[in-house]
């Protein structure tokens, strides 16, 4: 049971209310984008249900009546329950599969008569409190490779479903979990591995038909092979703490990729590519016999990581032209500056962009947008609604909306540190690392700085689903936060 003491606080007392604050202000926010976004010259009546200004009211004020409901309930609950939520909305994900209505292209929505509802959004909470359950049990050691994987299986489960839909974008906000599994002790090397393969992909793809001036040789395929041996050897230093092998792998490598470009460029022009794959054959062997000699672990694991980025860069393109939907694949090649289309794929960026420009210092004033208002830009009051701000608010309104969320941001950490059990401060860092994924990746796309994957703003862009998922999301760990200076027996 639950005892009251003199030095406890009830419920109410003990949440934090500078986050029930900047949720507030988000949501005014919010509102208010949502009515420079889709307001029409003319339109007599923004409160009118006929709008979406009007609807997103009703979304806000049921989002804070859910909100308020889930503070009423134990925070036990979302311990105790969290296993049977979680499957409950893995079998919501699974039957909108096979969901015979498809909206843009994506059958990622129930229709149930006039309400739509999209499980995905739903589905980041109990992800979150699953894995939080999961890691919290005794004995879980995110350094055993066995519940590491149990962990990642909960994570990627929702995330295949949601793909099978055709939602791509709603599937990478999944990704944010491995900020979280760093922090519970997930090796750096897997996060540096991760961050590796992006570059990998962005600098092959990007520069694969430029050539090395007279060798014949792709810069792309060049530049990742190099930095594959220099990353290689940088690895054995770090966790192998063996500098002497670091700077003989460092030499070598380097050095007959040097000797086979100057060859290449003065003497006869060949592929240099070839030379530096034999290098990495020779590289791969001699981290083996290292592994075998020493007996030390890491050096296997920094193979398997040098196989790992050579059989990625390679698989990459194939991944670019033939896994990918044809409007990703454009969407990419418009990002990495391979084609520019602003009449096609490139147009939403570019109207956001000149939206966000004309909006000056201080903006046009609410209602006052040109770009919003003649609707130039294409999903401007859902996923690419930080436009209006931009226009509307200019850059000090726009500043002010990245500092409440960064506001937000610190209080989860602050929130998530003061935790006195692993569930809570699990949930906390799942919540914290999704906010953080949504924001940068959407506020980077309207901004031409990552690529168009259609996901919302949190709070901002128009929708019931997205509002009442993330709400859900926030709400539930107020109320474990809210839980944490109770005694129990």
């Amino acid at each position: 049971m639950v005892q009251q003491t003199d030095r406890q606080q009830s419920v109410l007392r003990s949440l934090d209310w500078w986050t029930i604050g900047i949720y507030l202000a988000l949501l005014a926010f919010g509102w208010l984008s949502v009515c420079g976004a889709s307001y029409t010259y003319g339109d007599a009546d923004i409160l009118s249900l006929d709008t979406r200004s009007g609807m997103q009211i009703v979304w806000i004020g049921t989002s804070i009546c859910l909100g308020f409901v889930l503070l009423m309930l134990d925070d036990r609950f979302y311990d105790t329950f969290a296993y049977i939520i979680y499957g409950f909305l893995l079998l919501l994900l699974f039957v909108t599969i096979f969901n015979p209505h498809e909206i843009k292209g994506s059958r990622s929505w129930l229709v149930l008569g006039p309400l739509r509802v999209q499980p995905a959004e739903f589905a980041k909470f109990a992800t979150a409190l699953a894995v939080a359950k999961l890691m919290s049990t005794y004995g879980f050691n995110m350094h055993r490779w066995k519940d590491f994987a149990a962990a990642c299986a909960v994570v990627v489960l929702p995330m295949l479903f949601i793909v099978l839909q055709k939602e791509t974008g709603s599937a990478l906000v999944y990704i944010s979990f491995f900020l979280m599994f760093y922090r519970e002790g997930m090796t750096g090397s897997v996060l540096f591995t991760g961050v590796a393969m992006i570059v990998y992909f962005v600098v092959g793809i990007r520069y694969e038909e430029s050539l090395l001036l007279d060798t014949g040789t792709s810069i792309g395929k060049f530049a990742v092979l190099l930095l594959v041996h220099i990353f290689t050897s940088a690895m054995v230093y770090t966790y192998c703490k063996d500098k002497k092998q670091s700077l003989i792998i460092l030499s070598y490598t380097v050095g007959t990729t040097l000797l086979a470009f100057l060859f290449a460029e003065f003497v006869i022009p060949f592929d240099i590519v070839w030379v530096q794959l034999a290098v990495s054959a020779f590289l791969v062997g001699y981290l083996l016999y290292n592994a075998l000699s020493t007996r030390i672990r890491h050096y296997f694991f920094i193979m398997l990581f040098a196989v790992g980025s050579i059989a990625f860069f390679y698989s990459a393109d194939y991944v670019l032209n033939n896994i990918l939907e044809p409007h990703q694949r454009t969407r990419i090649n418009v990002l990495l500056g391979l084609d520019e289309d602003l009449a096609g794929a490139g147009y939403n960026v570019h109207q956001s962009e000149i939206a966000i420009g004309s909006g000056g210092l201080k903006g046009k004033g609410f209602l006052n947008g040109t770009q919003t208002k003649l609707k130039f830009v294409p999903e401007q009051d859902t996923d690419f609604i930080f436009c209006t701000v931009g226009e509307e608010e200019g850059f000090l309104g726009s500043a002010g909306v990245l500092l409440l969320f960064l506001a937000l941001i610190l209080r989860l950490i602050k929130m998530a540190e003061r935790q006195p059990f692993k569930f809570g401060r699990v949930y906390g860092y799942c919540v914290l690392s999704i906010f953080l994924f949504h924001v940068f990746i959407n506020v980077g796309m309207v901004l031409g700085l990552t690529p168009v994957i259609g996901i919302p703003l949190p709070f901002f862009s128009y929708g019931g689903s997205s509002l009442w998922g993330f709400t859900i999301l926030l709400f539930i760990f107020l109320r474990i936060d809210a839980g944490r200076n109770l005694v129990r027996e």
